[in-house]
C-alpha cells in the first residue's frame, strides 16, 4: 500500500466532512477516523448518489462478514479510540433464506440494537454461519455510545438490498452493502 501525502489525506478528510452535511470539529474527526480505520481494517466506503456503499472482505465469508458490521458502526462512530478488548459482550443471531436476506436481517439486527440501545461493536467476530439453514451467529464487544466521549459519524437509517454482492471463493471473500444515510 501507497501512503498518500498529507495534503491528499486533509482534502479526503475535508471531502467526507462536507459530504456528511455537517460542519465543525466533530463531522471532521469522524471522517478523519473513517479514513484511518480503511487502512487499518478489512472496508472501505466507495460512493454512491446519496447513500454509501460498504465494501469488506476477509479470508472466509465469516470474516467478511465481521468486517461489513464493523464498517457500518465505523461509520456512524469512529472504531478508532475504543479498546476492541473491552466492553460488554452481546451474542447476535439473524437468519434468511439466502445469504443476501441474511447479510440484510444480521446487519438490520445490527443496526437496530444500535438505534434503540446505542451499543457500539468495536469488535465482532462470527461465531457461526450456517449455510443450510441460512443462520449467523455472533459476538460483538463494545459499549454504549455517549455523545460525551465518543464522536458523532453519519447516521445510518437503513440497510438496502440494492446492489448487494456477497461473493466468496476459496481463501477470498467480500461483501457489497449499500446503507441509506
Amino acid at each position: 500500500m501507497v501512503d498518500a501525502p498529507e495534503s491528499c489525506v486533509a482534502a479526503d478528510i475535508e471531502q467526507k466532512a462536507s459530504r456528511a452535511g455537517k460542519a465543525g470539529k466533530y463531522s471532521q474527526q469522524a471522517a478523519a477516523y473513517r479514513s484511518e480505520a480503511e487502512g487499518s481494517y478489512n472496508f472501505e466506503y466507495l460512493d454512491h448518489t446519496a447513500d454509501v456503499q460498504l465494501h469488506a472482505w476477509g479470508v472466509t465469508l465469516e470474516e467478511a462478514l465481521a468486517s461489513t458490521a464493523l464498517a457500518m458502526y465505523n461509520y456512524m462512530t469512529p472504531l478508532e479510540g475504543l479498546e476492541p478488548e473491552a466492553g460488554e459482550v452481546r451474542t447476535f443471531e439473524a437468519e434468511g433464506h439466502d445469504m443476501d436476506t441474511l447479510v440484510y436481517a444480521f446487519l438490520d439486527e445490527l443496526l437496530f440494537t444500535f438505534c434503540t440501545e446505542l451499543f457500539v461493536c468495536s469488535s465482532l467476530t462470527v461465531t457461526s454461519l450456517d449455510r443450510e439453514n441460512w443462520k449467523v451467529t455472533a459476538q460483538g464487544r463494545g459499549h454504549t455510545f455517549d455523545r460525551m466521549h465518543h464522536a458523532s459519524g453519519t447516521e445510518i437509517k437503513a440497510i438496502t438490498y440494492s446492489a448487494m454482492q456477497v461473493r466468496e471463493e476459496p481463501g477470498d471473500a467480500e461483501i457489497f452493502v449499500i446503507v441509506d444515510i
